[in-house]
């Protein structure tokens, strides 16, 4: 793989400048955020309120401690538009989640948040290695979901050409890429999987394609998947994170020169780990829930949202700001089975040290007799289809689970094609269990 540090002098001189000044930045910063929300959106004023809190109170960044938290629920409560600080019409753009849980959460940008949005992941884009003049395909989703167009404004914005594939059309996906030969790709983790597989079954090697970069982003992944794709590509795998209620991709994003956890551009957002249980603020370092403060948002103010994705802090390498460890799962995403917490991430990490798996797994809760039981999908690579393979990775998967993660699965191991593949993000757990 390429040397595709950036050069330092390239960079935001926010990126590299002094902790003390990147504090001061946010508190003043946090002071307009906190006025701006109270004084145009009910909710925030109702709620600061009750808590007793005003945002004068904010003399220091730990008061920010004092303030309520904000929630996915608050949004579908003020389903569409009640969340907006701003008047209706200087709102310039709609995303909005899938609802499939619900009510849609909507989110909005004024002109100032679609060109800040688009300055981050420009600056996302240049610490994982791509440059002005670049070419990056970029197969996110387009439409309500923030990252096709979200991803699309950075790349232009950072003076690259974009090509927007969108998701699906798997071996349409291969044949751009190996027409175009473009630098980078944008894409979620799972879908890179498939066209991987895609480049397998049109008998080309994805080693000899053009790209030198992976922004991977919208759902969890593993180090061990890192270290898959980085092998089949022959190129760098860098993660992005964002989120629609923030902002969209481009929240944090890891420097290609380090791999070591997302940077949080502290600029713009304020993190904090909490525990999911007290909303207790966290030291860094400690393993709870990511609630993030936005800080130059007109739009859509954000104050303490809980994300109810599980990381630390951890001091900045390659920048100055504070780096995000990597996604472990979801508060809501973790499974308890008799008695022990499980998260989708482990079953991937051990299902990837078994050579004869591809990487490509579901897992299936079900009720066997009282109990709750997991079974975990997994399949053979085409290269292997004997009997003794199969029941090799059997056991050498249930073996790895029982041992590392501490629970008895079953493990079901089908043909090449048989787990079901993603267009975007991955369906990881399907709960068949009986309701009791």
């Amino acid at each position: 793989m390429l040397d595709l540090t950036p050069d330092r002098g390239d960079l935001d001189p926010i990126e590299i400048a002094s902790v003390d000044e990147i504090r001061a930045l946010q508190l003043q910063r946090l002071q307009w955020s906190l006025r701006h929300a109270y004084e145009n959106v009910p909710l925030y004023r109702a709620r600061f309120d009750a808590a007793g809190v005003h945002p004068d109170d904010l003399q220091d960044l730990s008061d920010l401690a004092k303030f309520p938290f904000t929630s996915k629920a608050d949004l579908r409560d003020a389903y569409p538009f009640g969340m907006f600080a701003v008047p209706r019409d200087r709102i310039i753009r709609l995303h909005a989640s899938s609802g499939t849980t619900g009510k849609p959460t909507v989110v909005g940008y004024t002109q100032a948040d679609i060109e800040i949005w688009a300055d981050l992941v420009a600056r996302s884009l240049r610490a994982a290695g791509l440059r002005r003049g670049d070419m990056v395909h970029n197969a996110y989703g387009y439409g309500l979901f923030t990252g096709g167009l979200g991803a699309h404004y950075g790349i232009e914005r950072l003076g690259a050409t974009v090509v927007p594939m969108s998701g699906g059309q798997t071996e349409k996906q291969v044949r751009l890429i190996e027409d175009f030969r473009p630098d980078g790709i944008m894409v979620t983790p799972s879908y890179i999987l498939n066209i991987l597989e895609q480049y397998v079954r049109m008998g080309l090697d994805p080693r000899a394609s053009s790209l030198q970069v992976g922004v991977f982003g919208a759902e969890p992944w593993t180090d061990a998947m890192r270290r898959e794709v980085e092998a089949a590509f022959d190129m760098h795998a860098v993660d992005i994170y964002g989120l629609s209620e923030v902002m969209g991709p481009g929240v944090a994003s890891e420097c290609v020169e380090t791999k070591d956890g997302p940077v949080v551009w502290e600029d713009h957002f304020l993190p904090e780990v909490v525990d999911p249980e007290t909303g207790d603020v966290l030291p860094d370092g400690e393993l709870g829930e990511l609630v993030i403060s936005t800080l130059t948002k007109e739009g859509l103010p954000m104050v303490r949202y809980r994300t109810r994705d599980l990381t630390r802090l951890l001091p900045g390498t390659a920048r100055s700001m504070r780096r995000m460890a990597k996604i472990t799962g979801r508060c809501d995403d973790m499974i308890i089975l008799r008695g022990v917490n499980v998260f989708p991430s482990q079953i991937e990490e051990q299902m990837l040290t078994v050579a004869d798996l591809a990487p490509y797994y579901q897992i299936e809760l079900f009720t066997k007799g009282h109990m709750d039981a997991m079974r975990i999908h997994v399949e053979l690579l085409p290269t292997c289809s004997g009997a003794e393979q199969r029941q090799a990775c059997r056991n050498r998967l249930a073996s790895r689970i029982k041992e590392i993660v501490g629970i008895s699965a079953e493990i079901a191991v089908g043909d090449p094609g048989s787990v079901e593949r993603s267009q975007g993000k991955a369906r990881r757990v399907v709960d068949n269990r009986e309701k009791r």
